[in-house]
């Protein structure tokens, strides 16, 4: 019996040890959209893969593409846009690679006071903005400025903690703030804002469209030293992303057993808004990870134009498509 035992323990050693450790950072803290990324885990898929995962919060999805760059995480979640700068502004750079395509559009808004009578654009000049320098909305606002004719420095923006965006403008202190817009509108309402006293521009309203949002980008030393295990970490992702899909109600109590303060009913909410930019006609039809070319280079022209980058990347350096898993599996 005793041999029997000590047989069992090396092997579950030796099954452990076999497991990958795979540093993942996600683009914000937990909210409801975190559970595409916890089921799998919770559920034991990225483990079925052979692989560890261990998931930090973020500060932004500009600050991921910093995470990954460095060489601190393997894989992420981050913002194409951002993606497309640091490739332009990083001649020759090979850090990372978009392998699956979360958001169709970027789900970024500008939110203000409707008593400020902000009725276009240009409205926003002189307003105080409150944000983040990782936010995914901030980076993006040159491309607001080009398409709006506006003056660099004309929005006043209040760059500092991302976690108090809201108590700023809930307090007053700020004019207005930039945030994904469900997050924005939930996290206002949280602290006790009317929202009838609050008007928004989505980036689309403000001449921002067809604009791909976060993906799932991957280190390329790890794409080129371990691509199985590139592989394995899509398919369980891919595995789990359409379980939330299907069924969020379910999916959100992957967020409250990660972090226990979460506000089950709010993330949920949170999360059904995050869905109905990834659960549309376009990702039904081609799967859901798909980057279509088309798209990505005139959101690539986009923000070379809006940037002034150094240099204008191509879309095979920025997107890898070879991990995803069959249209079937992914629709």
């Amino acid at each position: 019996m005793r041999i029997l035992l000590s047989v069992l323990l090396l092997f579950w050693a030796s099954a452990a040890g076999a497991q990958t450790a795979i540093k993942f950072t996600s683009d914000w803290r937990i909210e409801g959209p975190s559970t595409f990324f916890l089921v799998p885990i919770y559920k034991g898929y990225f483990k079925e893969e052979g692989l560890d995962v261990r998931f930090d919060i973020g500060t932004g999805s500009a600050a991921a593409i910093q995470r990954i760059a460095s060489g601190a995480y393997d894989i992420g979640s981050g913002d194409m846009s951002a993606l497309i700068e640091y490739y332009g502004n990083n001649p020759g750079a090979q850090a990372m690679q978009a392998v699956y395509q979360l958001y169709e559009s970027n789900p970024g808004a500008v939110f203000f006071w409707k008593k400020l009578n902000v009725k276009t654009p240009k409205d926003l000049e002189g307003k105080r903005i409150a944000t983040s320098v990782f936010d995914a909305v901030y980076r993006a606002f040159p491309l607001v400025l080009a398409a709006n004719n506006m003056q660099e420095g004309g929005v006043k923006f209040m760059v500092g903690d991302p976690q108090i965006k809201e108590t700023l403008m809930a307090k007053g202190e700020a004019d207005g703030l930039l945030a994904f817009y469900a997050t924005g509108l939930l996290n206002l309402r949280a602290r006790g804002v009317n929202l009838n006293e609050v008007a928004h521009f989505k980036l689309a309203d403000l001449g921002v469209r067809n604009m791909y949002g976060n993906a799932i980008l991957v280190s390329t030393r790890l794409i080129k030293e371990n691509p199985k295990v590139v592989q394995g970490f899509v398919r369980a992702f891919n595995k789990g992303f359409k379980e939330v899909v299907q069924n969020p109600e379910a999916a959100i109590q992957y967020a409250k057993m990660r972090e226990p303060l979460v506000d089950e009913k709010l993330e949920l909410e949170r999360l059904r808004f995050a869905l109905e930019d990834i659960n549309n006609a376009a990702h039904r039809e081609a799967g859901y990870g798909t980057i279509r070319r088309d798209k990505l280079e005139r959101q690539i022209e986009d923000v070379n134009r809006a940037f002034k980058l150094k240099t204008k990347p191509s879309a095979d350096a920025i997107v890898n498509a070879s991990f995803l898993p069959p249209a079937a599996e992914r629709r």
